[in-house]
């Protein structure tokens, strides 16, 4: 599943499902073009705040692939026993999902109170090769039961 209202990777998701015969979803607060392809499905959610998220929560399963850069909804898959990639290729495990949360209302704190005024780094051409390597490493390790 993707929360696709921004998602950069798209295309990248689309080639990958594509080659590996996997179905994908897209929840999105708005309509988008996408190929007409019988494995891919866009889910238009309405405008309320989180709707996108708490779609893609109360469908998502176990072993599901959820890609968002969303670091609360991340948690959320998570504890329902799916695995969570952001768009730059950092992957959410229990383990890590932690410091990923506090790490976020840290950095919300500071520029809410103007100590620190700038926001993520643009996504590079690097972030785009990271995310297909380890979308890829994600798809291996639950083919093999990992």
């Amino acid at each position: 599943m993707v929360d696709a209202d921004g998602c950069p990777v798209k295309q990248e998701i689309y080639r990958v499902a594509r080659r590996y015969a996997l179905k994908a979803t897209l929840v999105a607060n708005s309509g988008m073009q996408i190929p007409d392809e019988d494995w891919l499905k866009l889910v238009i959610v309405s405008g309320q705040f989180d709707a996108a998220d708490d779609w893609i929560v109360e469908h998502v399963a176990a072993n599901d692939i959820v890609i968002s850069g969303d670091i609360p909804l991340a948690s959320r898959c998570l504890a329902k026993g799916a695995r969570a990639l952001d768009f730059k290729g950092r992957i959410f495990t229990e383990d890590s999902i932690g410091d990923a949360l506090a790490t976020r209302d840290i950095l919300s704190h500071l520029r809410a109170s103007g100590v620190m005024t700038g926001g993520p780094a643009p996504f590079a051409k690097q972030d785009r090769s990271r995310f297909l390597q380890r979308l890829d490493g994600i798809i291996q390790a639950i083919r093999n039961g990992k």
